[in-house]
């Protein structure tokens, strides 16, 4: 009986992990007004998940639109295509493949590395490993917990001080399924631990200033992603009157909340949250910025994919005050990302660069009054999308950190 409980038990958690066998993941390459129509009428009547834009309304004339169709719909899809005489592509032939094969770093699962994807357990761990055997450069607080009651905990690095040194933040891993940005936090602070004293910049940065770190701003939703849908987005708080989960914590910011490309239905990958700051994670991280306000002289927070470097303003199109500055170490910091491998990144302000969104960190940051307000968006372009190999850990991180220095090193000459 108890072996039969047992098999049972098993055969529900298998059960409960989303598997994506034969999906597909397809680049639509809308040139004509129908073909905008097209995309916006076959999301209404099927389930497909995009992955750029985030939204079907985000969907334009001459940009390049990526989804990700189940199997179940891939005949109806491909009749529409053909019908249309659309330009497509397939990225990724069979999703569940890719998921597996992601981890390719050939490392050890069970302890933490900083070229691996590692779960939210490990991270945690880590967490309290890194800080306490490097208690001269970092300490550690709690800023709240997550819906699901997991500990928020940001990590400050910087040569300790009797006086209050001036900031920057940085999180990463706001949208649970964009792995490769808690990846770049974790290489992020291993890189000042370990350059502290040998590499000037880094040296002269943790001296002057802190640097404060959230490994995972969406802990629930990356933990999920690891444990039973690779390709959650959001957040998994519970709203009454819907049986749909969490919101989008990069539209529930208090920046033109709920207008352009974010949506007031709760099922929707984009939906805004019932008020801004809906989200207890997002309400977390806005009053631990709002209690520092003085002394955060920058923001940066790490998304993927598309190589691009963003500011504000992504909810209106109207230039930000401190643009052309803005623009200007934006571009210098990407020529010094690509100076390493050659990645090329696009930088400018989010609405005009990509498209219109509301309720982002960055945007409200800024209008908070953090000028250097900055969004990355990492590695690659779509070949892999949001399931870019652990090969390629190293070397995404390594020209990031070329990038994110060089904001750094501009922020500390121009204190203001």
């Amino acid at each position: 009986m108890k072996v039969l409980l047992l098999l049972g038990l098993v055969a529900f958690a298998l059960a409960d992990i989303t598997r994506f066998e034969g999906d597909r993941v397809f680049r639509l390459k809308p040139v004509l007004d129908e073909h905008v129509t097209l995309i916006k009428e076959l999301a209404k009547s099927i389930q497909v998940d995009f992955w750029r834009p985030e939204t079907s309304e985000l969907v334009t004339i001459d940009i390049d639109v990526d989804i990700h169709v189940p199997a179940v719909y891939l005949d109806m899809v491909y009749t529409i295509l053909q019908q249309s005489d659309m330009e497509h592509e397939v990225l990724i032939e069979d999703l569940q493949s890719a998921i597996e094969i992601q981890a390719d770093s050939k490392v050890s699962p069970r302890s933490h590395s900083y070229i691996r994807y590692n779960t939210w357990d490990t991270i945690q761990s880590w967490i309290a490993s890194v800080s306490s055997s490097n208690s001269n450069l970092i300490s550690k607080q709690v800023i709240g917990n997550t819906y699901e009651g997991r500990p928020m905990t940001v990590l400050k690095l910087g040569k300790k001080s009797s006086s209050t040194k001036p900031a920057i933040f940085m999180d990463c891993g706001i949208h649970a399924r964009e792995w490769i940005s808690p990846a770049f936090c974790q290489w992020f602070v291993k890189e000042a631990l370990s350059t502290y004293g040998s590499d000037s910049q880094m040296t002269s940065l943790l001296n002057q200033m802190d640097v404060f770190v959230l490994p995972v701003f969406n802990i629930d939703g990356y933990d999920f992603t690891h444990k039973s849908n690779r390709m959650w987005r959001k957040t998994l708080s519970k709203k009454s009157g819907t049986a749909c989960l969490g919101a989008d914590p990069n539209r529930n910011f208090n920046a033109g909340w709920c207008t352009a490309g974010a949506s007031s239905n709760p099922c929707s990958d984009t939906y805004c949250g019932s008020a801004p700051e809906s989200e207890i994670e997002v309400k977390n991280v806005a009053d631990f910025i709002r209690r520092n306000k003085s002394i955060i002289k920058a923001y940066i927070t790490i998304h993927s994919y598309s190589q691009l470097l963003l500011f504000p303003y992504s909810y209106t199109f109207q230039l930000a005050a401190d643009h052309s500055e803005l623009l200007q170490v934006a571009q210098a910091a990407s020529s010094a990302l690509r100076s390493l491998y050659g990645t090329a990144y696009t930088s400018g302000p989010g609405a005009a660069t990509i498209y219109p969104a509301a309720g982002g960190s960055d945007d409200w940051a800024y209008d908070l009054g953090v000028k250097y307000s900055y969004t990355f968006e990492l590695r690659d372009t779509g070949r892999y999308g949001f399931l870019l190999p652990e090969s390629q850990i190293k070397p995404t991180c390594e020209e990031t950190m070329l990038a994110v220095k060089y904001i750094a090193a501009h922020v500390q000459k121009n204190l203001y």
